[in-house]
C-alpha cells in the first residue's frame, strides 16, 4: 500500500486529495472504493487487501475528510465537486474503465458517475444506498455529522465508534481499533476528534431535508450494479431495494444479516461478494 494525492479544483481554488493505492499500478483491473459521508478511504484496507491480488484498488479520502484538505468555502461541499474529483482521479489511474465500491454517499458519487455518457464506470457496488433516501434517515444523519466531539485517549475514541457504527456490523477489536485509528486527528489542544471538516455539515443546515428522489439518474445506468443492504438499515428501504431489481440496470440485490446503515465489508463473506461480483460472477 502507497499513500499518494493529487489537486482537485474549486470555485475558489485547488485543494489535494489523498489516497491510498494498492496492488500493482499495470493491473489490468482498477477498482475505486470510496467512503461515506464521515468516513475517509481507510475503511476499505481490508477489502483493498484482498482484492490487490489482482486489482489496481484506489481509496480515496474525499475532500474534507482523512489526510485531504478542506474546501475555503464549504458551500462547495456537495456531489458536484465530489464528482469532480473523482473524475480527476480516474483519469489520474490512466485506467480506459474502472469498478466502483461506494458506501453510502459513496455509492451515490459512483451512480452519479455512472449515469453520465460515456461513463468509465465498467461495474458498480452500491453499499446500503440508492436511489430513494427517505428523509427521516436525513434527520438522523443531520443530528451528528457536523457535532464537534472530543476524546482524550483513542480508548474513548474507540468507544464513541463502536456505539455510533455499531450498524456496521460485527466487528473484530482490531477493526474496531483500525477505525478508531484512521478515524481521529489530533487538536491543537492535544486531544482527539474526527477526522474531517465539521463544515461538511454545512449543506445540511442551509437545505431544507426532504427525500432525495434519484430515479432518473438509476435508469440511466447501464453497467452491471450490486447492491448490499443492512438488514436493518433505515437508509436504503426494502421497497426501493425491490425497485432497483426491476428497473433501470436491474441490480442484484443482497441483504447483509446483522447490519444497518451500513456493513462494514470487512468480513470475509461480504469481500467474497464484492470480489465475485467484480470478478464478473452474477
Amino acid at each position: 500500500m502507497q499513500e499518494d494525492s493529487f489537486l482537485g479544483l474549486s470555485a475558489t481554488g485547488f485543494h489535494r486529495v489523498a489516497y491510498t493505492d494498492w496492488g500493482p499500478k499495470d493491473a489490468g483491473q482498477t477498482v475505486l472504493c470510496v467512503h461515506g459521508l464521515t468516513r475517509n478511504g481507510r475503511d476499505f484496507d481490508t477489502l483493498a487487501q484482498t482484492l490487490a491480488a489482482t486489482c489496481r484498488v484506489v481509496c480515496p479520502d474525499v475532500v474534507g475528510r482523512g489526510r485531504s484538505e478542506w474546501l475555503t468555502d464549504p458551500a462547495h461541499y456537495g456531489y458536484p465537486q465530489y464528482l469532480a474529483d473523482m473524475a480527476a482521479l480516474i483519469a489520474r489511474t490512466g485506467a480506459d474503465q474502472v469498478d466502483w465500491v461506494g458506501t453510502s454517499m459513496g455509492g451515490l458519487i459512483g451512480m452519479l458517475l455512472a449515469a453520465q455518457p460515456k461513463s468509465p464506470i465498467r461495474r458498480l457496488v452500491m453499499n446500503d444506498v440508492g436511489p430513494l433516501i427517505p428523509q427521516a434517515a436525513i434527520e438522523r444523519i443531520a443530528t451528528y455529522v457536523g457535532v464537534e466531539q472530543s476524546f482524550d485517549t483513542l480508548d474513548d475514541a474507540e468507544t464513541y465508534f463502536r456505539a455510533v457504527y455499531a450498524p456496521f456490523g460485527r466487528l473484530t477489536d482490531a477493526q474496531w481499533r483500525h477505525l478508531a485509528e484512521h478515524g481521529v486527528r489530533r487538536k491543537p489542544d492535544g486531544r482527539l476528534t474526527m477526522a474531517y471538516d465539521l463544515d461538511i455539515a454545512v449543506p445540511f443546515r442551509t437545505q431544507r431535508i426532504a427525500d432525495v428522489v434519484l430515479w432518473e439518474v438509476w435508469d440511466a445506468i447501464r453497467c452491471p450494479v450490486l447492491v448490499l443492504r443492512g438488514v436493518h438499515s433505515d437508509l436504503l428501504l426494502p421497497e426501493t431495494a425491490d425497485e432497483m431489481k426491476t428497473r433501470g440496470p436491474r441490480a442484484k440485490v443482497i441483504e447483509i444479516p446483522d447490519t444497518g446503515h451500513a456493513p462494514g465489508l470487512m468480513s470475509p463473506d461480504q469481500i467474497d461478494l464484492v470480489r465475485d461480483f467484480l470478478m464478473g460472477g452474477d
